[in-house]
């Protein structure tokens, strides 16, 4: 299996190009921003994003109980019950030229960071940003590596935000750090976080509001949001192993921006902490410290909702190396299913699927779903690329993975077409709970899209985890059951700052 080690590039690439504009100008791939620290052994923190991309509008700050306490790289202390905070444009002593070659955009991080790695094999140093989805950034000399296509991108960064704080005096400037203290909790996004949290600058010329959240309170707002409060204990016990290994294996995934995961859907979803009951908050502490592991790393911990009847192979959902803890199987009790015997890359294999029952996690509301795509859901999600391939367009299955998912998908017009692949496919065309269909034409020239699951399928999926706990089975049982091979270890056992090493 291969152990690819993703080195993340925290500092901005100065590179030197003749006939750069403006006289003396520094140029660079992108903006500088510390690193944040590993997270591993004694330092069990997360700096989490609760709001990327600020700086176009104020924000104000309110504390739920005792005062919030602000703190600047100066020493500007204040404090109050709510803070107002603005940015200001102010010249840049030197104007910064921006210049970089682009792979993307990327369906997801994990598509990206491949592109990443293929870079970095050649000697090229890239890393991964998201400015508003996912993409691969090098210095503007470095051509794109083997199946890449790449474009250059260049500016001008004469300005920079500046943060400031109202304060009865008027205005004032903040240098970074800015820390904030919240004693009585800060009120955010319906809920209230505990701190403490920095608001730091990041790779575009945009700040964020980061919480440096302990990783046992932070898995408390994350594990009733991914897999709901009341789920029996031992799926809930599952998803608090998961959720604190993908957070383990997943820290470099926002490095270019100082931080280590974001709050929402792109990474794992995070609350509220204090919203956690009683069920979650024990399952929690039973497993504390506890992570799934393979050759004594994190794992590639995806889970998903459903897996409508049978677990994908990681290279259905993202082109990874070989996983030997993701295996395609079909999810069901041990005995035969007549006429069903992976691979399922056939269609009348997948129609066999989705005819048969007695599978685990077959109560999901998602497990069994139709779609209807009209030809104007289909010009629509592919934009721009639909003009050039006429009307009709209609999809054809090009190849299917192990697991019977499509992991190739054309949308062919009378003048061509265009081919989706892997993670593509749902993001392009979002109306599908996953790539575990068959298609069918329609009267009206539209399409009807058959399938089963929520999700890309790999991993552990949600509804056979509450099933197989229903059932009695404990949560090491259920781990083994979706993730064979792999080892529970304890989080202090890990390297310091160690990610999965599978292209996380």
């Amino acid at each position: 299996m291969g152990t690819l080690r993703p080195l993340i590039a925290l500092l901005a690439l100065a590179v030197a190009l003749p006939g750069c504009q403006g006289a003396g100008a520094q140029v660079l791939t992108h903006l500088s921003v510390p690193a944040p620290p590993a997270v591993g052994g004694e330092q069990q923190r997360l700096w989490v994003a609760l709001a990327p991309h600020l700086g176009a509008s104020p924000l104000v700050l309110q504390a739920d109980q005792s005062p919030l306490r602000l703190r600047d790289g100066a020493g500007l202390q204040w404090q109050g019950q709510r803070l107002s905070l603005r940015w200001r444009l102010q010249q840049r002593p030197q104007p910064l030229e921006i210049r970089r070659t682009v792979l993307g955009p990327f369906s997801s991080f994990e598509s990206a960071e491949q592109a990443a790695l293929a870079w970095r094999a050649q000697g090229v140093e890239a890393v991964v940003a998201h400015p508003s989805d996912w993409e691969v950034w090098a210095p503007a000399t470095a051509s794109a590596p083997k199946g890449y296509s790449a474009r250059l991108e260049q500016k001008t960064s004469a300005d920079e935000r500046r943060l400031q704080v109202s304060t009865p005096s008027g205005w004032k400037d903040l240098q970074e750090p800015v820390t904030l203290e919240a004693p009585g909790g800060l009120r955010w996004d319906g809920g209230v976080f505990a701190g403490p949290f920095r608001l730091q600058s990041d790779a575009y010329g945009s700040w964020t509001l980061v919480e440096q959240v302990p990783l046992e309170r932070y898995l408390l707002g994350v594990v009733p949001h991914e897999i709901g409060a009341g789920s029996p204990a031992a799926a809930l016990a599952a998803q608090a192993v998961l959720a604190r290994t993908w957070a383990l294996g997943n820290q470099h995934r926002f490095a270019v921006d100082g931080y280590h995961l974001c709050a929402d859907t792109q990474c794992q979803v995070y609350r509220d902490p204090r919203q956690a009951g009683a069920a979650v908050r024990q399952a929690i502490t039973a497993t504390s410290g506890q992570v799934l592991s393979w050759q004594g790393k994190p794992i590639h911990a995806v889970y998903h909702a459903s897996n409508g009847g049978v677990s994908a192979d990681e290279d259905e959902a993202w082109r990874l190396p070989e996983l030997a803890y993701l295996e395609p199987r079909l999810d069901h009790p041990a005995r035969p299913l007549a006429a069903l015997k992976l691979p399922l890359d056939q269609r009348q294999e997948v129609e066999t699927l989705l005819a048969q029952g007695g599978f685990y996690g077959s109560a999901h509301p998602y497990f069994r779903w139709q779609r209807q795509l009209t030809q104007e859901a289909l010009r629509k999600a592919l934009g721009s690329r639909a003009s050039a391939l006429g009307t009709p367009i209609q999809p054809v299955v090009l190849e299917r993975g192990p697991s019977g998912r499509v992991v190739r998908l054309a949308l062919r017009g009378p003048s061509g077409q265009v081919v989706l692949e892997r993670d593509a496919i749902r993001r392009s065309l979002r109306q599908l709970p996953s790539t575990l269909f068959v298609i069918d034409p329609l009267s009206d020239g539209g399409w009807r899209f058959r399938g089963g699951g929520f999700g890309h399928g790999a991993g552990l999926s949600q509804a056979g985890a509450i099933d197989l706990a229903s059932r009695g089975w404990s949560v090491r049982q259920i781990l083994d059951h979706y993730y064979p091979g792999a080892a529970l270890l304890k989080l202090d056992r890990l390297p310091v700052g160690e990610a999965s090493g599978e292209g996380s």
